[in-house]
């Protein structure tokens, strides 16, 4: 097993590197730990929707007591191969049970149709998480802790607002998908765009409902050009080369990060940051990169959050740095918070 997952991360390396994928920093997303154990879980949410997800267990855990534990929520249009399991092992790894879980719609988990967007769906599947894990015996429900990565940064806070059984709550590379899809980044998309954007999925429906062709928006070039803005060449590099790219179902990578057009204004009506300071006194943690474009959303989170609260800003990482670089990534801070918060 060992030589296997040698040769497996050697074989991802080249792969990578022969794309021109950028591997720097450590880039690991395909991560397999050796000091734990991964197990695939299924259970349903309040809805009877199934979630799909990695259980981590350390290997030297005592399952005869109760540990704590974290939940892991994996990119926006992402599934939880793409950066949540890295994440999820490595905090194991720290002697946490984690979960690495699909949201409702994407990859193994449920939900029709694939990549719709419904955004309290997509909390109550953290809430359902804690179901799962605070019913088993080697768990101690009251130390339960969850963790966003870019848009799950914003599904994590929606669902703790409303579930206080999530005692610790830490975001990473967070986007309000909310704001970015009303005003997009830097406040930069104008009401009369906002109203065309909304108007052309309104009309989608009607195509779809008498059972045209679905139509997909957002999400990830294709290809790159000369006029290919930075910020695409960034997602680029992790979801359309070896380094990030993953579909577990075997569907068109066409389709990957893209939501349907008719529902991604479900996005609109999206407001996690409506009343995030209810959520303490239980802790609340922030990381960013110094140069994110989507640092913006860290800071305004930190800013309306009530105490205790923590903004940390990681120096010369990126938005998608983050996902996977594992010599940017603080995985002791997360740890060292974890561990205080779920004493």
């Amino acid at each position: 097993m060992k030589n296997l997952i040698m040769s497996l991360a050697l074989t991802i390396s080249a792969l990578a590197a022969a794309a021109g994928a950028d591997m720097s920093n450590g880039a690991d997303n395909f991560y397999q730990s050796k000091q734990v154990t991964a197990q695939k879980v299924t259970f349903k949410n309040q809805y009877d929707m199934t979630v799909a997800g990695y259980l981590f267990i350390p290997k030297h855990l005592d399952q005869r007591t109760t540990n704590p534990a974290i939940i892991v929520g994996h990119p926006m249009g992402a599934v939880k191969e793409q950066s949540s399991t890295l994440y999820a092992q490595k905090l194991a790894e720290q002697g946490f049970v984690t979960l690495a879980i699909d949201t409702p719609f994407w990859g193994e988990s449920g939900g029709q149709p694939r990549n719709a967007v419904l955004p309290d769906v997509y909390a109550e599947a953290f809430s359902a998480a804690v179901d799962f894990l605070g019913t088993r015996p080697f768990i101690d429900r009251g130390r339960i802790g969850v963790l966003g990565i870019c848009g799950s940064g914003s599904f994590v806070i929606s669902a703790a607002k409303i579930d206080p059984r999530m005692r610790a709550i830490a975001t990473v590379s967070m986007y309000d998908m909310g704001g970015a899809n009303r005003h997009a980044l830097k406040r930069s998309l104008t009401l009369e765009q906002r109203k065309k954007v909304i108007a052309e999925a309104a009309e989608q429906r009607y195509a779809e409902f008498t059972g045209g062709e679905t139509k997909y928006t957002g999400g990830t070039v294709h290809e790159l050009n000369e006029k290919t803005h930075p910020i695409q060449r960034e997602f680029y590099d992790f979801y359309r080369t070896p380094r990030g790219e993953f579909t577990p179902d075997g569907s068109s990578p066409q389709l990957t990060t893209h939501p349907t057009l008719s529902s991604n204004t479900k996005f609109m009506n999206f407001y996690p940051f409506v009343d995030i300071e209810t959520i303490s006194p239980r802790p609340m943690l922030f990381i960013t990169g110094d140069r994110a474009h989507s640092r913006e959303f860290s800071e305004e989170a930190y800013k309306l959050a009530a105490e205790p609260k923590e903004l940390v800003i990681v120096p010369n990482a990126g938005h998608v740095d983050l996902y996977d670089r594992v010599q940017l990534i603080p995985f002791d801070k997360l740890g060292a918070f974890f561990t205080q918060h779920l004493k």
